[in-house]
């Protein structure tokens, strides 16, 4: 059924796609912006999400949810922690803290039996074992800013607010290459949290209402996920919240976990993709 379902959506997106803008030419005879698609999803269940946490990093391993926060200063119940997510209640088991006054958690993601934690402004990227949560040392990344981390098996991959990801090798934690993001022509800057799934990457906009959906190859978007529906559903509450920010892929039901900074609840959607 869901595929049949997917299938009968994507059709009409496509057909919505060759009524686009792509056959249409402007005044002066050249054709116009590409038409970029809408992800087709649907909400299937809610899970709560404690307030507290200041989301930078959603990661599934091992069919388990891990989060890691950040802690704005003018925000001081935050902490910048990393742990797994309990689905039936929203709290998380800490596994590992950061000093407060010198570092503001970010990203986070498991390669090679290893799990990585980038800081904001501090330039370094903490590296623990990826089963007893041992810190195991760090290294140094040149950009000015981390923000968001993903892997896809064989390099980190790292936002850092502009619209560049950085590949970063996974055995001496050199950049080798960058990837420009743009949307027709144009940078999509302030990237942020990061997921891999089935070639693509898709990234947080920060205070954007939509994930983008990114073509490795050459740094397009391809794809547009718009959830502007459940971030007002979630600034009606009345509740003290922040930005959309947190992508988490669960392989095993092939369904996606979305959630914000200080938000009450966990989102899991069915997604075309």
């Amino acid at each position: 059924m869901k595929v049949r379902l997917f299938f009968i959506l994507a059709l009409s997106v496509l057909i919505g796609c060759t009524n686009s803008d792509t056959s249409q030419k402007n005044k002066g005879g050249k054709k116009s912006k590409k038409y970029i698609p809408q992800i087709v999803y649907k909400v299937v269940k809610t899970h709560p999400h404690d307030t507290i946490l200041f989301t930078e990093g959603f990661v599934f391993r091992n069919d388990q949810l891990y989060e890691s926060t950040g802690s704005p200063e003018n925000i001081p119940f935050t902490k910048s922690v990393f742990g797994t997510v309990d689905l039936t209640n929203g709290k998380i088991t800490e596994l590992g803290r950061l000093e407060r006054n010198k570092y503001f958690g970010e990203g986070i993601t498991f390669l090679n039996d290893k799990l990585f934690q980038l800081t904001y402004r501090s330039q370094t990227c903490f590296i623990y074992d990826a089963e007893t949560f041992a810190n195991k040392g760090h290294f140094y990344y040149q950009s000015k800013e981390g923000w968001g981390l993903t892997t896809d098996g064989s390099y980190l991959i790292m936002s850092d607010g502009t619209n560049i990801l950085t590949y970063i090798e996974a055995n001496n934690y050199k950049s080798v290459k960058e990837l420009n993001v743009s949307k027709n022509g144009y940078a999509v800057d302030y990237l942020n949290e990061l997921e891999f799934i089935d070639g693509y990457i898709y990234a947080n906009v920060w205070t954007k209402n939509y994930i983008v959906k990114i073509d490795t190859s050459n740094g397009n978007v391809v794809g547009i996920l718009d959830l502007a529906s459940i971030v007002n559903e979630i600034r009606n509450l009345g509740l003290f919240v922040d930005v959309m920010n947190g992508i988490a892929y669960d392989s095993v039901s092939d369904n996606l976990f979305i959630t914000g900074k200080l938000w009450p609840y966990i989102y899991e959607l069915e997604f075309y993709h």
